[in-house]
């Protein structure tokens, strides 16, 4: 508080027309480092138009060419820019040519559609582009998707068609990585709820290289071993990072390298099975059949003699044979029921048959710092746990055949594919920013030039006080001679020497006022003869 009070007290004792003049000088420079700033830090290029395609970058830089505007497009290809300032005229020029011309337009064709001799076909046909024109938007804002085209094929409302033929749609997409189909089912979905009557089946996407991505299952048997291959490697990817996620903190990420091969099943499979309990048995019906039967037979037979031929009275009985037959038969039929259960499984999804996994590990990483290398128990005990963790890690099984290989070596870290990427160098980090280098260094050059030669003399002018005031001489140096220059020098300089102790130091005071005296008078009368002095003075 004592020295702000004191720094108060100061900027109080200059008097109105110092601070006046202070204030002024700070106004003016803090003006003109701020507006060099501005113009020396903007940037050259400023971005016309983004999210471009190929043919409207062609169309206006061809444009823009013509009319002499220098332009520059992107890396990716999918921007313009033109220099600083020049965006304004550069898009007033593409409106009047109509471009940026893009291809997915939507629902805005309706905008420029007049309703005077506007034919059905012609609306239909607004209509399907309008539609196309959406969703081609709506799936551009998919993570990872740059470009899409959609085509849309409506039905024909014939009048003799028995069934009804379904609308259906394809999709082309290009995106950012090698990995394009992460994508590709959600973009199904999305065409077919945006269209009535579309199902998933209709509505096919592909790729920009002409691979198919997604299909129906009947219209795909081209893209089965796509399919396979993208979802062997997706398996594999998944299997690696599980693994790196596991050893990473126990051995760091350039001491090892995993490598995982998935062989996978995607066939479609139905089993129907039907299982019978004999155990488990209920009684159903029971039949009961008993059956008796006797017969009894008798025969008899005469001598054949004379006696026979005579007739008699009384006939003789006769000799006779006698048989009885008797039989029983008793059956009993029970019917029980069984108990069954049907089981019917289909597997639509894939099956990993077989995993085979290779790790390799640098050896030094298990030396301790400062040591030599370790010893081969150390080694073989270290690979024992590691083979442990990615077993683990990668869900190998046994029974199933998954092989797993996990070996120690001397790793060479001059391979660029494993070595990190350097950072740049000081030189080159200076080269790069040179230009901002030169830029601020001219600002700073400029803001010293002004504030020397312009500020510092209006700054003694304006605080300069009354010359009469203090350039008087004291009267002892009004009263005594000149100085001699030349052989009498020599007896002067003891008379000054002999007077009052301050009588030398008035007399320089008096020379050095009388000279910023003559410069003020030279000042009012010629401004540029006095810059000349000055600039002469400076440089002797």
């Amino acid at each position: 508080m004592d020295r702000l009070t004191l720094l108060l007290d100061n900027l109080k004792a200059l008097g109105a027309r110092k601070l006046m003049a202070l204030g002024l000088i700070f106004a003016l420079v803090v003006g003109l480092v701020s507006v060099a700033a501005y113009y020396l830090s903007r940037p050259n290029f400023e971005t016309l138009y983004a999210g471009l395609d190929r043919e409207d970058v062609s169309r206006i830089g061809a444009a823009l060419k013509s009319s002499g505007i220098s332009f520059d497009v992107n890396p990716e290809g999918n921007a313009v820019s033109v220099p600083y300032g020049q965006t304004a005229p550069a898009r007033m020029l593409l409106a009047e040519r109509g471009l940026p011309q893009s291809a997915n337009a939507g629902y805005e064709l309706f905008d420029k559609v007049g309703a005077l001799g506007l034919t059905s076909f012609m609306q239909e046909v607004t209509r399907v582009r309008a539609l196309e024109g959406e969703l081609a938007r709506t799936i551009q804002l998919i993570r990872g998707v740059k470009a899409a085209r959609v085509h849309i094929v409506m039905p024909d409302e014939g009048s003799f068609r028995r069934a009804r033929q379904p609308p259906s749609a394809s999709v082309t997409i290009r995106t950012d990585g090698p990995d394009d189909s992460s994508a590709a089912q959600a973009i199904r979905h999305l065409v077919a709820s945006s269209l009535p009557g579309m199902t998933v089946d209709q509505v096919t996407v592909l790729n920009t290289d002409g691979m198919i991505l997604s299909s129906s299952d009947g219209e795909a048997a081209d893209a089965a071993p796509v399919k396979t291959l993208t979802l062997e490697k997706n398996v594999a990817r998944d299997i690696q990072d599980n693994i790196r996620r596991t050893l990473t903190p126990y051995l760091r990420l350039q001491n090892f390298q995993v490598s995982v091969r998935a062989r996978i099943n995607t066939d479609r499979r139905q089993i129907n099975e039907t299982i019978f309990d004999p155990d488990s048995r209920v009684e159903r019906s029971v039949r009961t059949v008993k059956e008796s039967a006797q017969s009894q037979n008798a025969s008899g037979a005469q001598a054949t003699s004379v006696e026979r031929n005579i007739p008699q009275t009384n006939p003789a009985p006769a000799d006779g044979k006698q048989s009885t037959d008797e039989s029983k038969k008793s059956e009993e039929l029970t019917n029980f029921e069984l108990s069954s259960k049907t089981v019917t499984t289909v597997s639509g999804g894939y099956n990993v048959e077989h995993l085979s996994v290779a790790v390799l590990v640098n050896k030094s990483a298990f030396a301790e710092s400062g040591k030599d290398a370790p010893k081969p128990e150390i080694v073989d005990a270290r690979l024992k746990e590691i083979e442990q963790l990615v077993f683990s890690a990668a869900g190998l099984k046994k029974e199933r055949g998954d092989t797993l290989k996990v070996t120690a070596v001397d790793f060479m870290f001059n391979e660029h594919e494993i070595s990190p990427v350097e950072s740049p160098g000081l030189i080159a980090m200076l080269g790069s920013h040179l230009g901002a280098f030169l830029n601020a260094l001219t600002a700073i050059g400029i803001a010293a030039l002004v504030v020397i030669f312009g500020l510092a003399p209006a700054r003694r002018a304006l605080l300069a006080q009354d010359a009469p005031a203090r350039l008087e001489p004291p009267p002892l140096l009004a009263q005594a001679p000149p100085l001699a220059i030349g052989s009498n020098a020599h007896e002067t300089m003891p008379l000054l020497a002999n007077s009052s102790p301050n009588l030398l130091a008035d007399a320089v005071a008096a020379k050095r006022d009388g000279a910023r005296r003559r410069l003020e008078q030279l000042i009012e009368k010629d401004d540029a003869q006095a810059a000349a002095v000055m600039k002469q003075w400076m440089r002797s």
